[in-house]
């Protein structure tokens, strides 16, 4: 086995200190942050539907915002490391965060089998024990209810949700479970704020994805004050008193077809409906199920999964696009509309607090989807008697942790994130892959130097994968009949987002310079006044704001 020392800073960082900011003011009248990430859209998207007047509220914060057309999301394009880009300023080189399902050369099994199929085992406490980590919805208490099985109402969900045993274990702490927020390693925007005595508030799709609070070294995110997370893989339920900005009508399930929400064009509304209810309970001053008063938060928000299910579904109809260009099929249309409405709700009550003028909204995405061009789509192995070809992780299966192979199964979508049993087997391996490139869709090949060039060496780095496959354009790793796209990997429709940050004291530009996702974490705290290097990733990457915001005087 390994011991602690050869992966120590790293295991360390589990226990960072969060810094404190200092003042640091953009302009003294914005008082608070409306972050959006609506989850799959391209520029392209957000190009499309202004010219085609089907988003016009998007349209109207363009108006007054500045709008960046080359924006990249995190590399691999996984919602995780999304979202920690976002709130972090960092990559997953320092973060840590590669990929919902990942591997932690140091880390422990859980004590229980996951709901997604990691199977536990025992924590050997003091050396490098080597385990996958699961962050999704495998670690609830129940993942089929919408509440994630907690002590909640049915229709509630946040962190109480996260059975504990189901989590990986650090054997340097005692074999304690590693919560999401203590699993990252560098502090969150909302470490900041809060640390600064602001209130907080988020909702995502997991339990886990209070990760935003970043590192608090409890079972408590205690940086986010009110977070709140329906799971989006559970099964779909009525939703008393849910209506979108469109017209669905929640209140009975809309599209009885046995499915988890993300199976849906219609269902997925209403569940991210669900979420913009409690962004307009914020901004009414109370918490996310409106129960009791709560200030308005300095730093608020969610993620949308509508689009991200329309790019991707085939339900009878497919969704995503008609053509190379991004026309959206109706499917798609109907899902960019929805967003865009309930964007707009959100904006009316910012305008009716008397709030607007005081908030910043940043509407952008976690990841892209590929391909835009459905006729590009390649699965590997593909469905029923295709044999369309075999994955990377078949290939080199001989190499790979059995928990790479069976139970939850590879990291592979449009990308495969490949950790080795024995990292000195990496030659060996590639060279399989080589031979085998055609049978793969392999497009490149990360390992050894050009692996390093973006991320620390998996020798030095216990989460780092030993090898990374980036498939030919259009080919994803799946088997499934439900889908016709996917994200995670490096290509430019998974990572080319939109991005948009909007106030009515903006003067309007477009940026066609190059920016990616990790600046919009220190850029939010500029505009609130925090000094943007209170956050560990800015200063050790030296992420810099994003360029050419002007509030006008």
């Amino acid at each position: 086995m390994l011991t602690k020392p050869k992966f120590a800073v790293f295991a360390f960082s589990l226990t960072a200190v969060i810094a404190v900011p200092r003042g640091y003011a953009a302009d003294p009248e914005i008082r608070h942050v409306l972050l959006i990430s609506i989850d799959g859209m391209h520029a392209l998207d957000y190009e499309n539907c202004v010219k085609s007047n089907t988003c016009p509220n998007l349209a109207s914060l363009g108006k007054n915002g500045v709008n960046y057309t080359r924006t990249s999301t995190s590399r691999p394009s996984d919602s995780f490391p999304g979202l920690m880009a976002l709130v972090t300023g960092g990559t997953p080189k320092t973060v840590g965060a590669y990929y919902d399902v990942a591997y932690d050369r140091i880390l422990a099994p859980p004590a229980a089998d996951t709901g997604n199929g990691l199977v536990h085992g025992d924590c050997h406490p003091g050396v490098a024990n080597g385990t996958r980590t699961e962050y999704e919805e495998g670690v609830d208490i129940d993942q089929s209810q919408l509440n994630g099985g907690g002590p909640y109402s049915l229709i509630d969900g946040g962190v109480k949700s996260i059975d504990p045993n189901k989590l990986p274990r650090d054997p340097f702490n005692g074999c304690k479970p590693v919560y999401p927020w203590n699993f990252i390693r560098t502090n969150t925007i909302y470490g900041v704020i809060h640390a600064a005595g602001g209130y907080t508030a988020w909702s995502d799709k997991h339990a886990v994805y209070a990760a935003v609070s970043g590192p608090t070294h409890t079972a408590n995110p205690s940086n986010v004050d009110d977070y709140y997370a329906p799971d989006v893989n559970s099964n779909v339920i009525a939703l008393p008193a849910v209506h979108t900005a469109t017209g669905l009508d929640c209140t009975s399930i809309v599209d009885n077809n046995g499915g988890a929400w993300t199976d849906s064009f219609k269902n997925i509304q209403c569940y991210d409906q669900l979420k913009v209810k409690a962004v307009l309970n914020w901004i009414h001053g109370k918490t996310h199920l409106g129960g009791s008063n709560a200030p308005v938060p300095k730093i608020f928000g969610m993620n949308f999964q509508a689009v991200s299910v329309g790019q991707k579904l085939i339900e009878g109809v497919k969704g995503g696009y008609i053509d190379a260009a991004g026309t959206p099929t109706p499917s798609m249309l109907s899902e960019i509309e929805f967003v865009d409405g309930a964007i707009g709700q959100m904006v009316a009550a910012l305008k009716n607090q008397g709030l607007l003028d005081s908030t910043t909204v940043v509407v952008t995405a976690k990841h892209g989807q590929s391909p835009v061009d459905t006729n590009r789509f390649f699965p590997i192995p593909g469905h029923g008697n295709l044999n369309n070809g075999t994955p990377p992780s078949t290939l080199i299966a001989s190499y790979l942790p059995d928990s790479e192979i069976n139970g939850i199964g590879s990291t592979e979508d449009d990308i495969s994130l490949l950790w080795l049993t024995h990292s000195s087997d990496t030659l060996a391996a590639v060279g399989v892959l080589e031979s085998n490139a055609a049978k793969a869709g392999i497009g490149q090949i990360f390992y050894g130097p050009s692996l390093e060039t973006m991320y620390t060496s998996p020798l030095s780095d216990p989460r780092t994968p030993d090898i990374i496959v980036q498939p030919n354009v259009g080919v994803v790793y799946t088997g499934s009949l439900k889908k016709q796209a996917e994200h995670g990997g490096f290509a430019h429709d998974d990572t080319n987002v939109m991005l948009l940050v909007s106030n009515p004291g903006i003067r309007s530009k477009t940026v066609t310079s190059f920016v990616e996702t990790t600046q919009v974490a220190p850029t939010i705290l500029q505009i609130l006044g925090y000094d943007p290097n209170a956050l560990d990733a800015v200063r050790i990457e030296g992420t810099p704001v994003l360029p050419g915001l002007q509030f006008q005087d």
